[in-house]
């Protein structure tokens, strides 16, 4: 147990203290404490700088800091290098070096919006550490070389002190917070399911299920950064990794079978059988202490009921067998995923399949990575030529506080949002500075009283940082409280100064704010367009025979972009057709590709070829959306394939590839058509009855 999490909470009727979040306040506070100690001790000529690095880089969580830690030492290095090849060289052309550091920070953005892995940090600490060195020494850059060197110095200080400080502390580990992250899911997800399953609140399901995608991503982006955290050994990161993917199951499971039990009421009514086993599933969902020892009956009733109705081999029969299947791997996938919860940060082996050995690979877009790299390089640009044109002194300044906020919220389809709390926050802050610059800070005298006299302010600000919901706040508060004051070797409280330095912060904040919202406010829409069109191209791939079966690839990166446009499709305006698009249909349909193409080489040859007629129907399909870059119906063609499979398969003895390839055909006709008319199953051959009414199948 961590000295973070044998801490008691204390609490009275107007004050309540968390002692984790307090201890990270603490610890960071030492660092900042260590970090001035050492900066004044070497005169190095900005200790305000060494200083605010020490709460930009303080990260609640181990496994997050660590990872910055190392890359954000290699992003200053690489930054550093940058400045000291490109100003001296371009120093009589100022607007050739803005393009040049434009570009370059662009380029750098590009690169970290791309990778979505701990390795960001260093491009992004690359981007901003040359904008802030580079820009202040346009006007000076004989001494560029002492400059860089001085920020290389005092960044490297502080991300130092800090990972020294926070591991001799023994800050929480990740476990921790994954276990609660992922108990949280789960009770999300069996409140979610209950209703979905029993018809009720159908009018909030997109809402929740949106939620519960944008989680299971955030669990698999936790999961990269288990490997940074020394407290969470290789086996914890696999059973995180086997969590995610087993909750990311649970969504479509369980929206499959709600769709199937749909459409088995509406035409055919319940079974009481079928009807009963519901009942139990969700009385078993619905119970608080429900026990994963207790679904095991409920899953083989499900898959008894399954195989007797597939035995009888009529439609309403396969409608019953498809929702008691995806039941029973609903109620498994939802089991498994409770069994590895509990036992995430516990000793002890996890036995894995061949096919669960899959890591949680990210879905890139190029076009997104671009387009944030070019927003960010313009806005660089645009505001550089303000401060150039207008000869403003602290222009340089506010050229700095402008690519720090346009760097660290590049990576947001829309960052304007955030960056107005930003600058609400500096707001917030600045009579705060000006009481301690002018009224404490000249009563301090020597560098233990100083450290005494910033305590309280230092605390509850690293306070709020450890707290997620207030987090975003941290950032600005540190920047104008630390940039106002200076703390410079000597201290200086000067009034112009102060104001001159405020209002270069806020200078950058606003042309920061104004840029973004004139570039990018469209971008959400648009970047969601092109993730769906991604999601559609793959799909396309993943059902041509002619191309490479890969479906493991396909469902971690399918899941990864069900988390996206879940968290995008909110943004898009009422009434538009984005709402419409059911990225876990979609997610379903390719999971019922995956059985039909590995049961090709189990199938006699005819039907074998109307197999591959639904999968090459299944890919023009895909390909008419992407080509169109919008949504539309699937071809009505496509049911005869279908239903001539589904008549084959039942034809012939089922093995366990046949089974699974008529479950997935079944559930793919229910998804692409549900409103067609039952087929009139027979011996070899089909009659498909199609009803088109208003332009619907």
């Amino acid at each position: 147990m961590s000295s973070a999490q044998s801490l008691p909470s204390w609490s009275s009727a107007s004050l309540t203290i968390d002692a984790r979040k307090l201890l990270f306040s603490l610890s960071s506070f030492l660092a900042a404490a260590v970090t001035l100690a050492i900066v004044f001790s070497a005169s190095l000529p900005r200790p305000w700088w060494a200083l605010l690095t020490v709460y930009v880089t303080a990260q609640p969580m181990a496994g997050a800091f660590r990872p910055k830690m190392l890359y954000r030492l290699a992003g200053i290095a690489t930054g550093a290098i940058v400045t000291i090849a490109v100003v001296p060289n371009l120093q009589n052309a100022p607007e050739l070096l803005v393009l040049c550091m434009a570009s370059w920070t662009g380029f750098c953005i590009y690169l970290a919006v791309l990778d979505r892995t701990p390795r960001a940090f260093l491009f992004q600490m690359a981007a901003f550490s040359s904008a802030v060195i580079s820009f202040p020494s346009v006007e000076n850059p004989a001494d560029i070389f002492n400059t860089t060197a001085g920020r290389v110095a005092e960044m490297t200080v502080a991300i130092l002190s800090v990972s020294m400080v926070h591991a001799m502390l023994q800050p929480w580990s990740a476990t921790p917070v994954i276990r609660d992250r992922a108990k949280s899911f789960l009770r999300h997800a069996r409140r979610w399911a209950g209703d979905v399953l029993s018809g009720d609140n159908r009018e909030q399901e997109n809402e929740h299920r949106r939620a519960l995608a944008s989680d299971v991503t955030e669990l698999g982006m936790i999961a990269i950064h288990l490997p940074f955290d020394h407290r969470a050994a290789p086996i914890t990161q696999r059973r995180v990794i086997a969590l995610q993917q087993q909750l990311a199951n649970t969504i479509p499971l369980a929206s499959a079978a709600a769709n199937r039990l749909d459409l088995i009421e509406r035409e055919h009514g319940l079974q009481p059988e079928l009807s009963g086993l519901l009942v139990r599933t969700m009385d078993w969902l619905g119970s608080a202490n429900s026990q994963t020892a207790h679904v095991r009956p409920l899953i083989d009733e499900c898959e008894r009921l399954a195989r007797q109705a597939e035995d009888r081999r009529d439609w309403p029969s396969l409608l019953a067998a498809s929702a008691s299947v995806r039941l029973a791997q609903f109620l498994n996938a939802f089991a498994t995923a409770q069994r590895l919860a509990n036992r995430i940060g516990s000793p002890g082996r996890l036995k894995f399949r061949d096919e669960d050995e899959q890591s949680f690979r990210l879905a890139r877009d190029h076009g997104v990575a671009v387009l944030a790299g070019a927003a960010t390089a313009v806005a660089i640009m645009l505001y550089c030529a303000v401060w150039i044109l207008l000869a403003w002194p602290s222009g340089s300044a506010t050229a700095a506080f402008a690519a720090l906020i346009t760097c660290s919220f590049a990576a947001h389809d829309d960052p304007s949002p955030m960056i107005g709390r930003y600058l609400k926050a500096t707001l917030k802050t600045f009579p705060l500075a000006a009481f301690y610059l002018f009224v404490v800070l000249p009563r301090v005298d020597g560098y233990e009283m100083l450290m005494i006299t910033l305590a309280p302010a230092l605390l509850w600000m690293g306070y709020i940082q450890a707290d997620p919901r207030r987090s975003p706040e941290a950032l600005p508060m540190f920047s104008c409280f630390i940039v106002a004051m200076g703390f410079l070797a000597r201290f200086q409280a000067d009034f112009y100064v102060f104001v001159n330095t405020g209002l270069a912060q806020l200078g950058g904040i606003v042309t920061t704010l104004a840029v973004t919202r004139l570039f990018r406010t469209a971008s959400a829409r648009w970047t969601l367009r092109r993730v769906m069109r991604a999601n559609w191209t793959e799909l396309a791939v993943l059902a041509d025979i002619r191309r490479p079966f890969r479906p493991g690839d396909w469902t971690a990166r399918s899941v990864d972009r069900l988390g996206q446009i879940a968290q995008r499709v909110v943004a898009a305006p009422p009434g538009d057709d984005l709402h419409a698009a059911d990225s876990l249909a979609d997610l379903r349909i390719g999971r019922n590709v995956i059985p039909v193409r590995k049961a090709l080489s189990h199938v006699p040859h005819d039907l074998r070829h109307d197999l591959g007629l639904v999968l090459a129907g299944i890919a023009d399909h895909y390909r008419a959306r992407t080509r169109l870059s919008k949504i539309v119906p699937a071809d009505v063609g496509l049911l005869v394939p279908i239903d001539r499979s589904i008549d084959g398969l039942l034809a012939h003895p089922l093995d366990e590839y046949r089974r699974q390839a008529l479950r997935a055909l079944v559930a793919m006709r229910c998804n692409l058509f549900p409103e067609a008319a039952a087929p009139v199953l027979t011996t070899g051959k089909t009659t498909t009855l199609h009803m088109v009414q208003g332009g619907r199948v």
